[in-house]
Order: C-alpha cells, then structure tokens, then sequence
C-alpha cells in the first residue's frame, strides 16, 4: 500500500489532534489530560490501550493478521516551563507552559501512524506497540526507564523500536538519520562553594565563594580544552549561579549548577572526575571547600543500532519527495536512549524549519513553530517501519 497517499488523506486528522495536544501542554510528570487524550484516540482505533503504564505514561497494542515481530513506536508527551510567544491560533491556553519541543507533533505523527496501520492490520504482519512517554524533558530518571520497569517493552517483548523527533534545525520535509552516538549523555551538576562571609570593605577577612565561582567557572572549561581528547565531542556549561543578597555583603555560600555533554562512557566518566579534582582544587587553593553533585539516572548516550539503521534509510528513501541525510549528533540529550538499552532500533529526526512560514526559531524557543505539512511524512514513516520490520 502506499502509505503517503494514506497518509495524505488523513492529514486534517493528525493536524487537528496536534493543535489540540499543543494547546493543552503539561509539564513532566503531570501529562494526565495528555494520556487520557492520547489512550481515547487509541481506543477509537480499536487498539489495546493500558494506562498509567510507569506513571502517566500509554501503551497500545495493535496485533497484525500474522505473526511477525514486535516493533515499537514511540512518542514523548510532555511540555516545557515556556510562556508562548509564537503567533499562531492555537496558543498555548496554559500559563507559562509551551509544547515548545515539538512533542505535540510526536504524538500526533504516531496517533497518524497507529490510524494507518490499525485500517491496514489485514496486511500487517506481527505486533505494533505504540508507546507514548511522559517526563522526556526531566533530565534524569525521566519517563522511559519507569516504563520499562513496567513492563512496556515486555509481553510481547519488542525486537526493534523507533522514535522521531521534529528539528527545525533541518529543512522542512527532511529525514535525519545517523548510524551509532546520535545523541549525548545529559549530564547535570551542582556545585556548593563554602566559603567565609563579612562585610565587603573587608574582604581580606572572608573567603569570598562569589570571588571563587567566577574561577571555578572559568577552569571549568579547561577540562574541555586541555583534559579530554579534542577528538572527542564534549561540551561545559555552567548555567546558573546564586549567591549573596546585597552589594555590601561577602556571603558564606555560592551555588553553581550546571551540565555536560559526552557521546561516549569512556569520555563521561572521565569528565565527571575532572569536574570533581578542578572544583575542589580551585576552592582549596583560596581556602574554601565545595561540594560537587551529579544528577542520578541521567540519561544514556543516544546509540543507533547501526544494521537497523542502514534499513531505516534505504526504507525512507522509499517514501515519495522524501530527502533523508546522514546527520551529525546532537550534544543534546533523550530519553529514547532507555529504550535502545532494551531493544535495537533508530531515533531519527524530521526537518520542520520553512523560512515562508516563519519556521525558523529553535527547539525550545518561546517562538518555536512548527511547518504542519511535514506532520503526514512522519505518521508514514513510523508506519513504514512499522510495516516491514514486522516482516523480518
């Protein structure tokens, strides 16, 4: 079947259910009006929906006239603390929160595919689960590992996943895809500085933690240039920084948050170490001690299994006007990565950015929109896959 010219047809639908999810955004771990949505368009395709799955997250089980393999479809559901400034018709109806990630469209693009799919299950051959995940923008324990302690990759256990990802970093219609490291491990800190306050004309008697965080974070980013290989992609950042209450006042603390970025374990335990020897050593040299801190459960690398991903190109290739190219990684992290621990598969990415439509600010951005047209390019992609790797 052609699934473009199918998916073409339902287009209106996967608009309409995006600009709905877009203006009712909620937050990580607070996506009930989102799941409850999201399960009722799944019933209404006469799938098998199971809620509360890890949370708030939604698994739908759509099996295939034959057996075959179990291939999972995956979207994130969650929305961003981001005040709306896009000018669109469907704003944000809810103070201070944005789907400003895109992850309106995932799920739209999936409920699209799940519509295709469920119309064609006299030809689908094995098992189609679709897994709509709470919490991707939490950072750490996130949605997916919850869902996977529930059991969503299980009964029937899954043999290949899938999830795509709107960028508009990439032109409107176009498929990113890369083999291996896709995406980077997300790892963030805090650092407390423990100094000596007193008053600021007399700051020979204090050991000023606002003095040392200014050199803590400049030697920060000496563990980029002089610590880790310059072969290897890692990023610093230092984003925030607290301390003191008035002009006149040395304060005893200073906090620090603040996150890296690695494609590889070998490269992340190494900078964690660094990061841990650089703070202390700055902070001892001038009398003050400090504590460092990384987040628990940070996310994994993003790794693409390289043989599933070669089919993933050769089949969006297949797709009429579609472009796909061989992409660079994204120091950002995902959450999909959880689920690539469990099971082979691609997290690959859709273009959205239109300079005629305005398309242009970044994922994340207040501003951020969306080109709708490329949203039925997406539910037949995921189909597709869905299709043949339920073949193999």
């Amino acid at each position: 079947m052609d699934l473009f010219e199918e998916a073409k047809l339902i287009e209106p639908e996967i608009i309409k259910n995006r600009r709905a999810l877009h203006q009712h955004p909620e937050l990580s771990y607070e996506e009930s009006w989102t799941s409850a949505f999201v399960a009722e368009k799944l019933h209404g395709l006469g799938v098998e929906v199971k809620t509360g799955v890890g949370g708030n997250g939604v698994v739908g089980v759509l099996k295939g006239s034959r057996k075959g393999k179990v291939v999972a479809l995956r979207a994130d559901m969650d929305a961003l603390p981001v005040q709306e400034l896009s000018d669109v018709s469907f704003r944000s109806k809810i103070e201070g929160v944005m789907h400003a990630c895109g992850h309106d469209t995932h799920m739209a693009m999936l409920l699209g595919a799940a519509r295709l799919l469920a119309d064609s299950r006299d030809e689908l051959v094995g098992t189609v689960k679709f897994l709509f995940q709470p919490a991707e923008e939490h950072g750490g324990r996130g949605g997916a590992l919850p869902m996977i302690e529930a059991g969503a990759m299980k009964d029937p256990d899954v043999d290949y996943v899938f999830g795509l990802h709107i960028s508009n970093s990439q032109k409107s219609g176009e498929f990113g895809v890369k083999e291996g490291a896709v995406m980077a491990a997300p790892d963030t800190f805090k650092v407390r500085i423990v100094g000596r306050g007193g008053h600021g004309s007399a700051p020979h008697e204090t050991v000023d933690p606002v003095y040392l965080a200014a050199h803590v974070i400049l030697a920060l980013q000496g563990i980029s240039s002089r610590m880790i290989d310059p072969v290897r992609p890692f990023v610093i950042t230092v984003g925030a920084v607290h301390s003191g209450t008035k002009e006149n006042i040395i304060p005893d603390f200073a906090h620090l948050e603040g996150t890296i970025r690695t494609l590889d374990e070998t490269t992340r335990r190494r900078a964690k170490k660094k990061v841990k020897q650089v703070v202390a050593g700055v902070c001892k040299s001038f009398g003050a001690s400090a504590e460092v801190e990384f987040e628990e459960d940070a996310y994994p690398v993003t790794v693409n299994d390289p043989r599933t991903t070669q089919s993933v190109i050769r089949l969006l290739k297949q797709i009429p006007g579609a472009k796909v190219r061989k992409m660079d990684a994204i120091m950002g992290g995902e959450d999909f990565s959880r689920f690539l621990h469990e099971a082979p598969g691609t997290f690959y990415f859709l273009g959205t950015k239109n300079q005629a439509k305005g398309c242009v600010h970044p994922n994340h951005s207040a501003s951020f929109k969306v080109d709708e047209e490329v949203l039925k390019l997406g539910s037949a992609s995921l189909a597709l896959l869905a299709f043949e790797f339920g073949k193999r």
